[in-house]
């Protein structure tokens, strides 16, 4: 098992950032899928999740929201973070299969330990697919929690 840490709205400072890499693998997508209820569960098969999110000009880009917010529970501010808001562009459709980092960087300070974050997000070959800024409140007090591995999760009918 490994230790999550997180970094206190104190510690943090403007120009900080962190990074966040995951691929988007076929069971990744079902599971999100799933979660979110974007499909009949009667009829749920690979293809019927990949059909209920893609778009043409975003691809699966709808997941990255998701991802971006993995990223600040997990890396900065990391655990006892609080996102409240964020605004993206999507500039490049996101496939399965790709791999993508979330680089997440403090661009301002606010009052009530808000933090403004720009947030980019890359894929394997380095193109830029997705942007934005996010408010998070970050934590105040030290939280470490030990994070393992994700259980298995089997979908059935």
């Amino acid at each position: 098992m490994t230790a999550l840490e997180n970094i206190t709205y104190d510690e943090l400072h403007v120009d900080d950032y962190a990074t966040f890499t995951k691929s988007l693998s076929e069971e990744a997508l079902v599971l999100y899928v799933a979660s979110t209820e974007e499909t009949n569960i009667q009829n749920f098969s690979v293809e019927s999740a990949r059909k209920a999110i893609y778009n043409d000009e975003i691809g699966y880009g709808i997941w990255v929201k998701d991802l971006i917010s993995t990223a600040f529970s997990k890396v900065i501010p990391g655990p006892g973070s609080i996102y409240l808001e964020q605004e993206l562009a999507f500039k490049k459709p996101v496939e399965l299969h790709d791999t993508l980092t979330v680089k997440l960087t403090v661009i301002d300070k606010l009052k009530g330990n808000l933090t403004l974050f720009q947030c980019e997000v890359t894929n394997q070959n380095a193109d830029f697919v997705v942007g934005g800024e996010a408010k998070v409140i970050a934590p105040t007090e030290k939280i470490s929690v030990n994070h393992g591995s994700i259980p298995r999760v089997n979908i059935s009918k």
